[in-house]
């Protein structure tokens, strides 16, 4: 019980967020102005800030595991092309793909991930060395997806593809916010208490506005026209993942708060940051902004299962 009351203390909050941001578009105070203006400025400025703040901030020599951030990259890559592999075949509508993909398969570790770890373990290593893991390859990944599946894919020829694919990893403002996080990181660099503040008040936009602004943007009937398709992502986000995987990072003999990181890049809901970065490279937001929702209401209660079952098993303390 106490697991899922702070399950639902931590997703609650955020679900009701995105109630505020759609409340404030239904009585005028928010426009469709608004949402793209603030997409752009969270693609570009604030969540970029967000992770060169999380990142820099970690000792990485002093907490590097290989064989963990090797099955933290394994797996997260693994998940990105079987389901895009399994998208190709079952998922008819094209216009959908990207969305599909990039939703289904990248997880809020950053964003929510961290809360639940040190919720239970206090301050935790292992939290922000899975972040270093994994979430550059959820925006490497993303930006291929995104790309090829995108709006203007069809025009394109494979060649066209893979250039603007490099092209917009290399000018990724989330790749470059995670690369300079990483460099900061790997030296140890030290800036000035008002270099780090300003950098912390900007990263801290990051997410309540990415929510309100999800909230804006959300379209109820384009919603409930992509019902099944928001089910099917949101079924293999929470529950197929870390079904899969699970097991195999138990085998591999990881416990304890590394197991709990695990869970989290496996089975967190889907990133608010992932509707930015859909609506930024020309896919389909509304599917992107439905399984957000449906995820973040979902996980309370599908985290909570898979914290009972690793106690259970003993496999966390």
């Amino acid at each position: 019980m106490e697991n899922f009351i702070y399950s639902v203390n931590v997703t609650l909050p955020i679900f009701l967020v995105m109630v505020i941001g759609y409340i404030l578009r239904q009585i005028g105070m928010l426009n469709d102005n608004f949402v793209t203006v603030a997409n752009r400025f969270n693609f570009k400025v604030t969540l970029p800030f967000m992770l060169f703040r999380d990142i820099s901030g970690v000792d990485i020599k002093a907490v590097f595991d290989l064989k963990y951030v090797l099955f933290c990259a394994i797996a997260s890559t693994v998940c990105f092309w079987a389901i895009w592999g399994g998208v190709k075949l079952f998922l008819k509508d094209k216009s959908m793909r990207g969305a599909f993909v990039q939703a289904s398969f990248r997880s809020s570790a950053a964003v929510m991930g961290l809360a639940f770890i040190e919720n239970i373990y206090g301050t935790s290593a292992m939290g922000p060395l899975m972040i270093v893991s994994a979430v550059p390859l959820y925006n490497i990944f993303s930006v291929i997806v995104l790309t090829f599946e995108g709006e203007h894919a069809a025009e394109e020829n494979q060649t066209q593809k893979i250039k603007a694919a490099c092209i917009n990893i290399a000018k990724n403002p989330i790749i470059l916010g995670i690369l300079a996080g990483l460099v900061v990181g790997l030296f140890g660099w030290d800036f000035p208490i008002a270099f780090d503040k300003t950098v912390n008040s900007v990263a801290q936009m990051a997410t309540p506005l990415a929510l309100i602004t999800i909230g804006a943007g959300f379209e109820g009937r384009g919603a409930l026209a992509k019902m099944r398709p928001t089910i099917a992502a949101s079924f293999i986000k929470l529950v197929l993942q870390p079904l899969v995987f699970l097991p195999v990072a138990a085998q591999m003999g990881f416990t304890g708060e590394k197991m709990i990181a695990i869970l989290i890049m496996l089975a967190s809901p889907t990133t608010p940051s992932c509707y930015i970065m859909a609506k930024n490279m020309n896919n389909d937001g509304v599917l992107t902004a439905s399984v957000v929702v449906m995820t973040t209401l979902m996980a309370a209660f599908t985290l909570t299962g898979w914290i009972f079952v690793l106690k259970t098993l003993g496999f966390i303390g």
